[in-house]
């Protein structure tokens, strides 16, 4: 029997919300997980008394029944100036490092949390980088934070992304092969960003995802154009989205990504998690013969 599916909400959505009461109404709405951004209004990783927040997230946690993903995409944690910045592929090493610091506490907060995987993106090219540059900078960083993800017991789920080095499934598979295939580098796949750039349709990108996938990010989308939209606003047929993920066996979390709407959290939470759950059942429900077919009694 496949698992059930897992829906969670990612904490980028709950940006005028104490992390404690975010957690609280994720889990009074029913949600299973929670995808953990690490970022200066919840958990920041550079605040003083890491530990003793790190311990005091555990608990509310374990009192909520959450499970937790950590993310690392905070825009401005580490340059208030430059969103996004730095990355894995910065020219300036002290970036890089930096970037890479942002990881391990990300990793030794997975950790601590019993987090099911500490997610990571490549980062955009910057002008004057050649996209050889990017990758022999990206394939150091990355294995690094695959030697320290090792070390801590933590799975890494890295997230292809429009725009940036790695942006699609082919990207990733190019990634692991030229380090070895790493057991704890695994991915995240967006199922909006399949839609918005993959070649195949959308349940095809969860076949293909199957051997690696750690966790899935889930909104909608429109062809070509990279917006996380709230359900129902773009082109995506969800229950055949899920019923590929069932097929394939997935148990990890599904987790909404809609970061641009933290002025309405709690509605737009409570809108998605209702979609969800008819979309699941939908995808759960047997097929109604059509008028061609022959049901035999």
């Amino acid at each position: 029997m496949s698992p059930a599916l897992r829906f969670a909400y990612g904490t980028n959505g709950f940006a005028d919300h104490r992390l404690p009461d975010a957690l609280r109404v994720l889990a009074d709405l029913g949600y299973d997980g929670v995808s953990l951004t690490l970022d200066h209004q919840h958990l920041d990783p550079y605040a003083p008394e890491l530990a003793a927040r790190v311990r005091d997230t555990a608990r509310a946690l374990e009192r909520t029944g959450l499970a937790v993903v950590v993310e690392t995409g905070a825009r401005y944690l580490l340059d208030p100036m430059r969103k996004h910045r730095p990355t894995l592929l910065s020219a300036e090493p002290e970036g890089r490092a930096r970037r890479l610091d942002l990881l391990r506490r990300a990793i030794a907060v997975g950790a601590e949390l019993g987090a099911e995987a500490v997610h990571l993106w490549s980062g955009v090219v910057d002008p004057g980088t050649t996209r050889a540059e990017a990758w022999q900078r990206l394939e150091a960083g990355c294995t690094e934070a695959v030697a320290e993800a090792d070390r801590a017991g933590v799975d890494l789920a890295f997230e292809p992304e429009p725009g940036m080095l790695v942006a699609d499934l082919t990207g990733y598979r190019r990634l692991i092969t030229v380090l070895g295939r790493p057991e704890r580098l695994r991915l995240t796949l967006d199922i909006g960003h399949c839609r918005c750039l993959e070649p195949y349709p959308v349940p095809r990108c969860v076949e293909l995802a199957a051997d690696r996938l750690a966790h899935v990010q889930i909104e909608d989308m429109r062809r070509g154009v990279h917006e996380h939209l709230p359900f129902g606003e773009g082109e995506i047929d969800f229950p055949p989205v899920f019923d590929a993920l069932r097929r394939i066996g997935y148990g990890g979390l599904v987790s909404v990504e809609l970061p641009r709407h933290s002025h309405a959290a709690t509605a737009t939470a409570r809108d998605s998690i209702a979609f969800l759950r008819r979309s699941a059942t939908a995808a759960a429900a047997p097929a109604r013969p059509t008028d061609k077919e022959v049901v035999l009694i």
